[in-house]
């Protein structure tokens, strides 16, 4: 995992978040904006898994516990296209309602990756 990396994932899923649920507000349904920033955030998270192939072999190996770090990476993977599809399905407000939250959820989910990765002592 890179540090700077797993930051602008935070961010950039937040932000997808907060795009989401501020379209909701106003009464939205899903648009490009909202499933733009939900495919961007499911982007970050391939590259993700691309990086945490490669980074132990590298010597950047983590410090807390890589079977946890990849059952969180895989269930945030997954959870992108599933709200994706149920956003293309069900085109209400609440679509847009589970695209906010998707983009908050995959935010600390990512946040705690990188605490599994970075901070924990074994």
């Amino acid at each position: 995992m890179i540090e700077w990396f797993a930051w602008l994932q935070v961010a950039v899923a937040a932000l997808a978040g907060i795009v989401a649920l501020s379209f909701a507000l106003r009464s939205r349904g899903p648009n490009d904006y909202t499933l733009g920033a939900a495919l961007l955030v499911g982007l970050l998270l391939l590259a993700q898994i691309i990086i945490g192939l490669i980074a132990p072999s590298m010597g950047n190996v983590p410090t807390g516990s890589l079977v946890e770090f990849w059952m969180y990476l895989v269930t945030a993977a997954i959870m992108v296209p599933a709200a994706m599809v149920w956003a293309l399905l069900e085109r209400t407000v609440m679509a847009n309602v589970v695209l906010g939250f998707l983009g908050a959820t995959i935010a600390v989910m990512v946040s705690r990756m990188h605490q599994i990765w970075f901070i924990n002592l074994g």
